[in-house]
């Protein structure tokens, strides 16, 4: 893709090669695995803005690219421009975000992040839309049936909370409020 030809806002997805991240996509359907927002930073650089482990940061864009699978990514926009105004509330909710810890247990109530709550909550928060949505984990189980669940038995210590409440980067990759740019199918 034409770096040119991004735009603030725009969401980028990729797959990140580790175990867990495998096991979440495959758990929700999706290649992506992982969600962060594509801004700028004071000198006009492309960075993103990511809940990562073990802290949520600005990663430059060529490096969050670098860590997907495959040279496998997907970046998103909303069908609804965004305004110049809108993008300042955007980049401030992101500024608000840094540096809080990751949740593991990708718990949407609690006052750690992960990498699609982050963007949940950005974009939720600077324009009213929920990008994604939020479902329980029995609902992501129930709609991806023949899933094995003793990497997640495993995961919770032997007791899957199935009424936990999150957001998948799967949902948002799925959003009707947002339109495919660009996708590296390697």
């Amino acid at each position: 893709m034409d770096i040119n030809e991004l735009h603030e806002g725009d969401l980028i997805f990729i797959a990140i090669p580790s175990f867990l991240y495998r096991r979440v996509a495959r758990h929700t359907g999706s290649k992506a695995s992982h969600v962060g927002i594509v801004l700028k930073d004071d000198d006009g650089n492309w960075i993103v803005a990511e809940s990562a482990v073990p802290l949520s940061k600005y990663s430059t864009y060529d490096n969050f690219i670098s860590r997907t699978e495959d040279d496998w990514y997907c970046i998103r926009r909303l069908k609804k421009p965004i305004t110049s105004q809108q993008l300042e509330i955007i980049k401030a909710e992101c500024d608000k975000r840094m540096g809080i810890f990751y949740h593991l247990g990708f718990k949407f109530d609690s006052n750690r992040l992960f990498c699609s709550k982050f963007v949940f909550e950005v974009f939720k928060s600077a324009l009213g839309i929920s990008v994604g949505k939020l479902e329980t984990l029995k609902e992501i189980y129930t709609n991806l049936p023949g899933s094995s669940l003793t990497f997640w038995r495993i995961w919770y210590f032997g007791f899957i909370p199935w009424s936990r409440i999150t957001v998948t980067p799967a949902s948002q990759m799925e959003s009707d409020l947002l339109d495919t740019i660009y996708e590296n199918n390697s």
